[in-house]
């Protein structure tokens, strides 16, 4: 995405207008545990505008409808453009926020700069929106399946092309399966929903994927699809189609369970979870930069390895100080009790732990 001198300069004035309104700037900060909130935080006003992960659009409509009811004078835009794009729009200032399906990378950290923040100002990256990503199909009679990480690889990279294909007949006995071709569909964007799918196949089927974990689809054939509803789309309206996309979107389509270990994991918001406590902190960032390293290979029963942590991220510091304030509470909603289960209820997320909760409240307490 590309902004003209003339148009970022028009947003980047009406972010900074729109936000000087707000008051109480040095009294108001994030949400209280149980998302009530604190204080003069009730005072703020103004206009946040965040761009990025459509992923979480459901989950952020319902954090935007819960904050504007406790903050009636501000009012947040979020567009769901993608996760590239949303990145894109906050490094050149042209949005307060982004929403990702990963975090940046070292190197583009270290690229910057990244015009909203204040000169020398690292980023806030908070694993605020954790969901599994649903294998989705579309197969006359049949509801689920299970695959291991080598036959999903193989069927997306194109050897596999039929239905009763043996490496699937082999996991699903009791299944009649068709002797129909397979229609896999990807996204056409650059996706964060992809670079965590194809960063579980690069991890958990080396052999059958050899494309690492990419943003954008790295072959051709298949379907190409336009954001997250476009592929649910493409596979509800296709014909023996298959996809991936976060579990909130699957409906009534088919669904995968996944090999783990020597058990078949279906997906759900508790496994989701428990794969992510289960991971450590990228290593090499700064304190409040809660980057994840997803173990996407193991094998301890109850987590479900296809799991996309979808951040928010901001500036440590803003060039703009009453900018800081709404963001500081807009997100530090997001992070509450209150503010995770109303996401939970948009969108089949999985809340984040306690232990979690207590890195991302004391990484929102740095915004300035």
């Amino acid at each position: 995405m590309k902004f003209s001198p003339v148009l970022k300069a028009a947003v980047i004035s009406g972010i900074a207008a729109l936000a000087l309104t707000s008051c109480a700037a040095n009294e108001s900060g994030p949400a209280a545990s149980d998302g009530s909130t604190e204080g003069a935080s009730s005072s703020l006003s103004g206009n946040l505008v965040g761009a990025g992960a459509s992923s979480q659009d459901a989950a952020q409509q319902a954090w935007i409808a819960g904050f504007q009811t406790d903050n009636a004078d501000v009012t947040i835009d979020y567009d769901p453009s993608g996760s590239g794009a949303g990145r894109e729009t906050f490094q050149q200032g042209a949005s307060a926020f982004a929403g990702s399906d990963r975090a940046f990378k070292a190197e583009e950290l270290t690229a910057g700069p990244f015009q909203g923040c204040a000169a020398g100002s690292g980023v806030v990256e908070l694993p605020l929106y954790i969901s599994p990503i649903a294998v989705i199909f579309n197969l006359d009679g049949i509801d689920s399946l299970n695959l291991d990480a080598a036959t999903v690889a193989k069927i997306f990279s194109g050897e596999i092309t039929t239905w009763n294909d043996p490496a699937i007949a082999e996991q699903n006995a009791d299944a009649k399966l068709p002797d129909q071709a397979i229609n896999p569909v990807h996204r056409s964007d650059k996706s964060g929903t992809t670079g965590n799918f194809t960063e579980y196949l690069g991890a958990a089927a080396s052999a059958e994927w050899t494309h690492g974990s990419v943003e954008e689809w790295p072959i051709q054939g298949g379907e190409a699809a336009q954001g997250t509803s476009g592929l649910v789309d493409a596979v509800t309206n296709g014909v023996g189609t298959i996809g991936y996309a976060d579990a909130s979107r699957a409906g009534d389509l088919g669904t995968v369970n996944i090999k783990v270990g020597d058990e078949y994991v279906g997906y759900t918001p508790e496994a989701a979870a428990a794969i992510i406590d289960k991971s450590p902190l990228a290593e090499g960032r700064g304190a409040n930069d809660l980057a994840i390293e997803i173990d996407r290979t193991s094998t301890e029963a109850g987590v479900y390895p296809i799991v996309l942590v979808s951040y928010l991220i901001g500036c440590e510091e803003y060039a703009e100080p009453k900018t800081a304030e709404l963001v500081k509470s807009y997100f530090g909603y997001m992070a509450s009790e209150a503010g995770q289960q109303v996401a939970a209820e948009a969108s089949g997320s999985a809340p984040i732990s306690a232990d979690l909760r207590t890195k991302i409240d004391a990484a929102i307490a740095a915004i300035k």
